[in-house]
């Protein structure tokens, strides 16, 4: 099969020069074709053209006139996977209540685990797909989504099984992560070693032997676990095949940047309270560091510096965290707006920032997240003639083409 994208504005490539990622200030070297048409074959970028050239043995010619084409937007954080509204936890926090004393109270994360542990099978596919269908109406072709919301042998089991079942039953790529480390479930709270040894001897095993995950992630702060902790199950998931992704320096600096990076951690997501050696630290390695901005405006706390983590070299990625609780948010221009305008970040850095190193935070960026020939064509395309309205219509979705390997799985002009 092989499909002509004609005459687009602008094709975004996003070309990292085959590193694959970008640091420091290559997140503002986007390569920017004019008059020039894509060519794809059986689901992959073959060749870029003259826009006036004529090519032969075309089977599809779909006119992208006026409109830009960027990579696929990959989001490389979610806590997708959840049933039930924490709607009267906004308005205590409103109130002046704190995301920690909510947690301490029971609240948080496990009046979201009590509602699924009620779900099935069923009602969570049910529940989640409408979130799916509306990351993939933005662009999105890579989703990653975390369980965490079970936190018992049985349920992270359950939704594990969910997101990939969802995986097989959507045409975008849905990358399952497991998040058993979330917080300690309410049984656990005076046992928590226990839980810890459920984690490592139970969980972990079966999670790995099947397959339903591909990362093994934690939540490493004064309310959850412990670097200790974290450290004991980062080994035993790394020594079972796993990948690994950390929560960390999100209220309180308790080692947890340390312990993901002593276990090659691919990304480490949140550092809104990074300190300045800690950053030297990140930017010299391999791990991404992935902010999320809607939790600070939704938590109305401190953004992470991404700033100083891209003057300092290092590879950055935007994704929402959209979660019930710190961060009820899953539409992406807004995030892309809270960057820029609370981070400072340029649009040419946000742009990189959700596509080709939010692939690097996956470890998908050899095959994804720029338009470099012989990647996967995952596009998306805007109906605006200039890449900077995509940042510009904040809150406004202006996608109008999701293509996944070489298929338009959305459309809306």
């Amino acid at each position: 099969m092989r499909t002509i994208l004609q005459n687009p504005s602008q094709i975004i490539m996003v070309d990292s020069n085959g590193k694959n990622r970008k640091r420091g200030n290559e997140m503002n070297e986007l390569h920017i074709l004019l008059e020039h048409s894509i060519i794809i074959e059986d689901g992959y970028i073959k060749d870029y053209i003259p826009a006036n050239k004529k090519p032969k043995n075309i089977d599809e010619t779909i006119d992208l006139r006026n409109k830009v084409v960027l990579p696929g937007i990959v989001e490389c954080h979610t806590h997708t996977a959840f049933t039930g509204s924490r709607a009267d936890e906004f308005r205590r926090k409103l109130n002046g209540e704190s995301y920690e004393s909510i947690a301490k109270s029971g609240g948080g994360i496990n009046s979201t685990v009590e509602s699924v542990r009620k779900a099935t099978f069923e009602e969570l596919v049910e529940n989640i797909q409408p979130k799916i269908n509306y990351f993939i109406s933005q662009g999105v072709t890579t989703l990653e989504i975390k369980s965490g919301y079970g936190l018992s042998f049985y349920d992270e089991i359950k939704l594990l099984q969910v997101i990939n079942h969802l995986n097989l039953k959507n045409k975008i790529d849905i990358i399952p992560t497991f998040l058993g480390a979330h917080t300690y479930p309410n049984e656990y709270r005076k046992d928590k070693k226990k839980y810890n040894e459920i984690i490592i001897n139970e969980m972990l095993p079966y999670i790995a032997k099947n397959k339903l995950a591909l990362f093994c992630d934690a939540f490493c702060e004064s309310t959850a676990f412990d670097a200790a902790t974290v450290n004991q199950i980062f080994e035993q998931a790394r020594s079972l095949g796993l990948h690994i992704k950390l929560h960390t320096e999100q209220f309180n600096n308790i080692g947890g940047l340390k312990t993901a990076l002593d276990n090659r951690a691919v990304s480490v997501d949140h550092l809104e309270v990074i300190s300045e050696n800690d950053i030297e630290s990140l930017a010299v390695s391999n791990t991404v560091s992935v902010v999320l901005p809607g939790v600070s405006y939704f938590l109305n706390y401190d953004f992470a510096p991404a700033r100083k983590l891209i003057e300092s070299g290092a590879t950055l990625a935007l994704a929402t965290d959209y979660n019930p609780g710190s961060s009820n948010i899953a539409n992406i221009s807004m995030i892309m707006s809270l960057a820029a305008i609370k981070m400072n970040m340029t649009i040419e850095e946000i742009l990189s920032a959700y596509t080709i190193n939010a692939a690097a935070a996956l470890n998908l960026s050899s095959i994804t997240g720029s338009l470099e020939l012989n990647k996967k064509a995952d596009l998306s395309v805007y109906e605006c003639s200039e890449y900077p309205e995509i940042v510009y219509n904040a809150g406004k979705n202006i996608n109008c083409i999701t293509m996944k390997n070489g298929e338009i799985i959305y459309k809306n002009y």
